[in-house]
């Protein structure tokens, strides 16, 4: 490998950090040129220049006249981490027939590091665009997938996820308040699946269940659409109880594989 040769001191650690940074700030940026990415992310535009060479030298970001991007070295390393999850092997044809059925957004979402990240995404005839999109992560407090996960997870777990990456607002609805949270958790382990009503995005609600393997949830699908589609029997009956019939389905086949 190109970096095979560093050497593993204090300097070199910050190193990695700093490219790592700079592959994130490309995509925050959809691509930029060194001065872009110097300005973002507050460095010197010679560091990040030095940073953003060794990355082309590596094949992990490309030069496209004066403004850089990640490479498709990345869908190569994606396809591959993805395809190690035995969940979304089993989970991907349950998720497609989710989303024809409803015709709306269906997802799955797995947990690593105190956040979620969406492994798959299906969408049904009358599906909406949105920011989802396999690879995406995002806070667990504020989507229905993250709920159905945190829901699963002992108190104390919950509190370390808190204490690490906070409660985040993105709209009115966001739960911010560590006690409101707990509360919320409480009533969907009550109904066995989550409701996201506007809390990420206010024009989206969502239903989500976990996807469970003994006592721990590996993952968890939803179904997402508009508010003005997502209300009465459809979202409180119809919605959750193809969403739970499916998370039974991809959970036998877990449990069997």
């Amino acid at each position: 490998m190109w970096f095979r040769n560093m050497r593993t001191n204090t300097n070199h650690i910050q190193a990695t950090k700093t490219s790592l940074s700079i592959v994130d700030a490309l995509i925050d940026l959809d691509g930029a040129t060194a001065t872009d990415v110097s300005s973002y992310l507050e460095l010197p535009v010679s560091t990040t220049h030095n940073h953003l060479q060794t990355l082309v030298e590596g094949g992990y970001v490309v030069k496209d006249g004066e403004r850089y991007r990640p490479s498709l070295r990345f869908l190569h390393i994606g396809e591959y981490t993805r395809g190690s999850y035995d969940v979304y092997e089993i989970a991907r044809p349950v998720i497609d027939d989710l989303a024809e059925e409803t015709g709306e957004v269906a997802n799955l979402l797995v947990p690593e590091g105190g956040k979620g990240i969406y492994l798959h995404k299906a969408k049904g005839e009358k599906a909406v665009h949105h920011d989802t999109r396999p690879g995406k992560c995002v806070e667990l407090h504020c989507t229905a997938l993250g709920k159905s996960i945190l829901m699963s997870l002992p108190s104390t777990e919950v509190d370390g996820i808190i204490e690490t990456h906070g409660l985040p607002t993105y709209t009115d609805q966001t739960i911010t308040d560590r006690d409101a949270l707990f509360e919320e958790l409480d009533r969907t382990r009550e109904r066995g699946y989550a409701q996201n009503k506007g809390e990420r995005n206010e024009r989206l609600w969502c239903i989500a269940a976990p996807l469970l393997y003994g006592d721990k949830a590996v993952g968890a699908i939803s179904v997402s659409g508009p508010k003005t589609r997502m209300k009465g029997s459809r979202f409180e009956e119809e919605i959750p109880e193809l969403v739970l019939e499916a998370a039974n389905v991809i959970e036998i086949n877990l449990e069997y594989r």
